[in-house]
């Protein structure tokens, strides 16, 4: 069982920001930041499967793909990268490419990454705060300026970088042809509503991505049975006896813990080891009982799992 605060590892990126406010206050040497790592506190704890990060953009990213965990265990490494994407904060022209505008052959893709004409046929689209993407594995994919993005995945580091705007880092022809999937990308799954404080945002054969909405001064129970991270976004939450800030995430793994609430209430995000949304994973204390909240969604279709913790049934996308 076990329950901790994160900690933050910085990682710098020639596309990152300088000014890392309000989601932290880390980074203010003029360098600039890419990436936060959430980790666990005790770093000789085994590896976690997930990876929560945020990301800050004042340039594009690389045009890239991941593996998956086909094309991953045949080069030698333990599994591939699904990711998915939450927009946190997101500037006027923001936009994210997701897959190709049409489907190329393996040799068409290699040639289109050689002599860089990839970048005219991804797939950029506007994007706006709150909204998410999954990012199956294989995915061409490219995140541009002006965005905060939370991102959950898969723990790994495989990248292939098809096209970097010039900036002389090495790019990956064999790797990112051999595990691309060149096509459009899979339609991107609408929010689903799966209580009062929680919406389904995000759903693959790896994790689970809600956003979480918990009213002032309110008590709940989080009955965390699998690998769990939570980040706050906006207010703040005491789990047991250990207050979690806005930019701030927990790891809760095998655990039960009481959740709290101040005046002000909190927003977040919670990612999990799962295939399907846990609905007891999160519940209130509030004098609103299961099975008033089944009466309440009757098309959510709550049932118990076979560790006694309601689970919804749900078809993922993988």
């Amino acid at each position: 069982m076990t329950m901790e605060l994160a900690s933050t590892t910085v990682v710098r990126k020639p596309w990152g920001k300088t000014d890392l406010r309000p989601w932290s206050e880390l980074g203010h040497d003029g360098v600039a930041v890419g990436e936060l790592w959430f980790q666990r506190a005790d770093r000789q704890a085994p590896e976690p499967e997930l990876l929560l990060k945020l990301l800050f953009t004042d340039e594009p990213l690389s045009i890239q793909v991941h593996p998956d965990d086909t094309f991953a265990q045949s080069i030698g490494l333990p599994h591939g990268k699904t990711e998915a994407w939450y927009v946190l904060s997101a500037s006027s022209e923001a936009q994210v490419a997701l897959g190709l505008k049409r489907v190329l052959t393996a040799s068409q893709l290699r040639a289109v990454v050689a002599d860089g004409t990839i970048s005219e046929l991804v797939h950029w689209q506007g994007v706006e705060a709150g909204e998410a993407i999954l990012v199956p594995a294989g995915t061409i994919h490219a995140i541009g300026a002006g965005l905060v993005i939370a991102e959950i995945q898969q723990r790994s580091d495989a990248t292939f970088r098809l096209f970097d705007y010039g900036r002389q880092r090495e790019l990956h022809l064999d790797g990112g042809v051999g595990a691309s999937k060149p096509g459009p990308a899979i339609p991107r799954m609408s929010p689903s509503r799966l209580s009062e404080a929680r919406e389904v945002m995000a759903v693959s054969r790896y994790f689970v991505l809600e956003r979480i909405d918990l009213a002032p001064n309110s008590h709940w129970a989080i009955d965390a049975i699998s690998e769990t991270w939570m980040l706050i976004v906006e207010g703040d939450v005491t789990l047991d006896l250990t207050r979690v800030a806005s930019g701030e995430a927990m790891f809760l793994d095998e655990q039960r813990a009481t959740v709290r609430t101040g005046d002000h209430g909190a927003k977040g995000l919670m990612a999990y080891v799962a295939s399907s949304p846990v609905a007891g994973l999160l519940q209130s204390r509030n004098g609103i009982p299961m099975e008033v909240m089944a009466e309440r969604f009757p098309d959510l279709g709550l049932a118990r799992s076979s560790k006694g913790s309601p689970k919804l049934p749900w078809r993922g996308q993988s």
